[in-house]
């Protein structure tokens, strides 16, 4: 059983910015409070903006970052991949401009525009934690559009939870609040080398933890 490292920093992927969802929260004030917020001129906080966007999975992922996050002095237990603007905090606020802006960006590997901030955000964030933390990916690790590009900065640091492999975005969502719930912190492997793809996932109602050769395991 490998100790915890000095330092331990969730990655939450981005919501879809670009859905029926964003749609509904991006025609106009509207009459839900959120909307309302968005369309004026202080925005609404970022984290609330993808939890209505995403909804169970991306609350999940708040929850379970919050509940488990042990960052070193002075940097953020978590912070959240945008689709143009690099990594940003959960509590900054976002204007529908600002968001209509992201859903024309391609979140893609070879997209320039969407990974040269997220590059240099992360370079500058893997030297502020120090050689020994490391980076939980809260996010699908089944493509390469943000998973190359973090490998690139953090290598063996990035880890994800391989519980996560023949998931879907409801079941990882329901796990997560669960795991948050019951304090309860799952396993982490390194991306580098895991196995990024499998069969459908048995249920969250299933799910025990687990201890495995070779799963990094927090104390």
């Amino acid at each position: 059983m490998a100790p915890r490292p000095p330092g331990q920093v969730f990655l939450l992927s981005p919501a879809h910015t670009g859905g029926k969802r964003a749609g509904l929260l991006l025609a106009g004030p509207g009459r839900f409070a959120l909307a309302r917020q968005v369309h004026g001129p202080g925005g609404a906080p970022l984290g609330d903006v993808f939890s209505f966007l995403s909804g169970l999975y991306f609350r999940g992922k708040l929850a379970y970052a919050r509940a488990f996050a042990q960052p070193p002095r002075g940097v953020p237990p978590a912070l959240v991949i945008s689709p143009a603007e690099g990594l940003r905090f959960p509590e900054e606020h976002v204007t529908a401009e600002r968001l209509r802006a992201w859903a024309a960006v391609d979140v893609s590997e070879q997209n320039a525009a969407f990974v040269r901030p997220l590059v240099e955000h992360a370079r500058a964030l893997s030297g502020a934690g120090g050689p020994r933390c490391r980076f939980v990916l809260l996010g699908s690790v089944a493509s390469d559009k943000y998973v190359r590009p973090l490998m690139e900065v953090f290598g063996r640091r990035l880890v994800f939870p391989p519980v996560f492999v023949g998931r879907g975005d409801m079941s990882r969502g329901a796990l997560l609040l669960r795991a948050a719930r019951e304090g309860q912190e799952l396993d982490y492997v390194p991306v580098a080398g895991a196995r990024r793809h499998g069969p459908r996932a048995p249920s969250v109602r299933a799910w025990r933890p687990a201890q495995k050769a070779g799963v990094v395991r927090p104390k």
